[in-house]
Formats: C-alpha cells, structure tokens, sequence
C-alpha cells in the first residue's frame, strides 16, 4: 500500500470494488528491469493490465509491448509505441488477423508449429518469427499449460520451414511460467534454447533474438527475490550456455511489472457459518472469481488482505465471492485467516492485484459490473 494510494482511498468513495493503480510504483519497477538486464530489451505484457495511463508512460519509458490480440496491438500504437516495438506474442492467431497487424506495420510474431508459420508467410510476407518452446514451469505458482510451445526437437524444423518460406527465422521464445520464484527456472530452457541454436546453424539458419519470457513475481503472501537476482542468474545462465555470443535478448514482464502497483478495496457482504458448531466462518466479498479474482483458481495466488481489523485474534475462513455460482469461492482448501471482530460492511484491501484483475473481469455476470480501476 502507498501513501498515494491510501491517500486516494481517503479522499474519495465509490460502491463496489475498485482497484487503484499508482503508477509511480510501475515507474519503479520498470528502471528495475532495465537496471536487472540492461542488454535486454522490455516488451511488457499488455493482457496484464492494459490500462491506457499504464500503456502511455511505459511507452514514454521506452518500452516494447508484447501483445496477444490486434486490439492489444492497437492499443500499444495508441499510447505512441510504433509497430517496430511491438511483439505479435500469440501462437494462436488468425491468418485474418496477422493480415491486419501486418497493416498495422508489426513485423515481428509467436509461432510453435509450421501450420502457424505457414499462415505468417500468407499474411504478413517477410515478417520475422520466433518459435516457442516448451517449458515444464517447476518452480512457478500459475504453471502454463502445455498448450504453447513446442517440444524443443521440432523447434529447428518449424523454423527452418520459415526460413524456406522468405520468412525470417528470428529466434526462440520461453515461459517458464508465471509467479516463478526460483530464479534457476531459466538455465534449462536456455541449454535447450542454446542447442537448438547450434541445430539451426549447422543447417545455415542463423538465430538472432532469444525471448526470455515471462515469469517475473510480484509479492503476495511470500517474499520474493528482487529482479535483480533474477538479472544475474538469467545472465549467468545466458554465458554457460552461450559463451560470447549472447544473442538480442528480450522480456515479457506483466506481473512483475504491474502486480505490486495495484490494490483492491473491496466489502464484507456476509459472514455466516454453515452448521451451528463450524469453526470456520463463510466471508462473501463483493468482488469474486468472475469479477476479477479469476487467479484465485485452485487457490493458486493467495493475495495478501488486509483489514482495520488485523490487530485482533484470527479465526480461520472460507474467502467466497457474491455470485450465484457454487465455484466462486476463494480459498477453502487452504483457510484463510480473517480477524473474528470482522464484520459485515467493513472494507478489506487486496493486495498485489495491479495485473491480471480488471482484465479477467466479466463484463456483467449475474449483473455485477466490471471491476472499476483507477490509475493514480
């Protein structure tokens, strides 16, 4: 919690959850990553928190933008970035839409399989591409799927069809999963990144970029290291397995960029207990899964919560949102610990919710509005 962002919760009012943003913390975070890894180049994660007062000063800032949809891409060119900063990042893109973000002058795409390629050199002749690889994601609290990437054998084979195709085969891509707090995470993808380099050589295909991904934490319920740390494991990682001749390399902070700058204020709606014995109380939020706590999923992110209650005696509880839907319930796996002298109507602030909040939103589930933000 700021100064700036306690000072405009006392000051103004509104009904529902709101998230509030202060972008004097994103400021930070960004000179954080460009002092971490100098020599590599910023591509935020716009499906974070696209807010367009976020958008304007990163772009001002000096950074890239990877984006997932024509409309993040749109959005990027609105806050000034031009199309040479701009990373089409989806594997999973239609030949339509390619047509329309070459228009818009991005050169650069996200590929894991040759039928993606093959759409890229119909639609956007020339471009550059780099192929994902698979990642295991040990280590992170929100693993990615196997749903992006490749397995890193076919990597050299996607590839090398671009390159035959008048595309530029450009370099590969990695995630090795989001909230990953163990820096090590990235020495193995970049041993396979490195192999795959040598593979695509040896072929007469000659890689430039590596893109690092995401994966950088912000704090919730646990401390985390600083990016730096991340920095000089990444970086020593990079020269084990590429000696001196250390690709362009490039990140795709979201989290780790806006995560810490956002907090939620939100509202008791009901506090009960289900047999007369239970031990455990319910507490009902006014905001839930389906109103921009979606990471809550298999209680994955354990956001810190904070209360004027916190100095009094803690009881377990089951956290649930105030929908009609039985799976809108926060955490009950794991109870989470609430003051027993909290009650109904008092307001409790969420931290750590600057990404991935307003835009996992519904635009109006069971009638509840979207979740407010405000960027300070």
């Amino acid at each position: 919690m700021t100064e700036r962002i306690k000072e405009f919760l006392a000051r103004t009012e509104d009904e529902g959850p709101r998230l509030v943003v202060d972008l004097d913390v994103v400021r930070a975070n960004y000179a954080n990553f460009a002092r971490a890894l100098p020599d590599t180049r910023v591509f935020y994660a716009v499906k974070a928190n696209p807010a367009p007062e976020i958008l304007d000063l990163l772009a001002r800032l000096g950074s890239c933008f990877d984006c997932a949809s024509v409309v993040e891409i749109e959005q990027a060119l609105a806050a000034g970035a031009a199309p040479e900063r701009i990373s089409y990042g989806n594997t999973i893109k239609k030949e339509r839409d390619i047509a329309r973000a070459h228009a818009l002058g991005v050169r650069l795409y996200a590929v894991d399989c040759e039928a993606e390629v093959e759409k890229i050199a119909r639609a956007a002749p020339g471009a550059r591409v780099f192929c994902r690889i698979l990642s295991d994601g040990a280590g992170a609290q929100w693993p990615l799927s196997r749903k992006f990437g490749c397995h890193p054998d076919m990597a050299a084979d996607v590839l090398e069809r671009a390159h035959a195709l008048g595309l530029v085969a450009h370099g590969l891509s990695f995630h090795v999963g989001s909230q990953q707090r163990d820096p090590r995470q990235w020495d193995a993808a970049l041993k396979a990144s490195a192999a795959i380099f040598r593979e695509l050589a040896e072929r007469g295909v000659e890689l430039t970029m590596l893109n690092l991904g995401g994966g950088f934490p912000t704090r919730y319920l646990k401390d985390v290291a600083p990016v730096r740390v991340y920095g000089r494991a990444i970086f020593r990682a990079l020269r084990r397995h590429f000696g001196n001749r250390i690709p362009e390399t490039i990140i795709e902070p979201g989290r780790g960029m806006v995560g810490n700058a956002g907090i939620i204020e939100a509202e008791v709606v009901l506090i009960s207990r289900k047999a007369r014995d239970d031990a455990q109380r319910w507490v009902y939020l006014d905001i839930g899964k389906f109103n921009g706590l979606a990471e809550t999923m298999d209680e994955m992110i354990r956001y810190p919560i904070r209360t004027e209650f916190d100095a009094d005696e803690l009881g377990p509880c089951v956290l649930a949102g105030p929908s009609c839907d039985s799976v809108d319930v926060l955490y009950e796996k794991e109870p989470y610990w609430l003051p027993v002298s909290l009650e109904i109507g008092a307001k409790v602030l969420i931290e750590g919710t600057g990404a991935y909040t307003t835009t996992y939103s519904s635009v109006g589930f069971n009638g509840f509005a979207p979740l407010k933000s405000f960027v300070i």
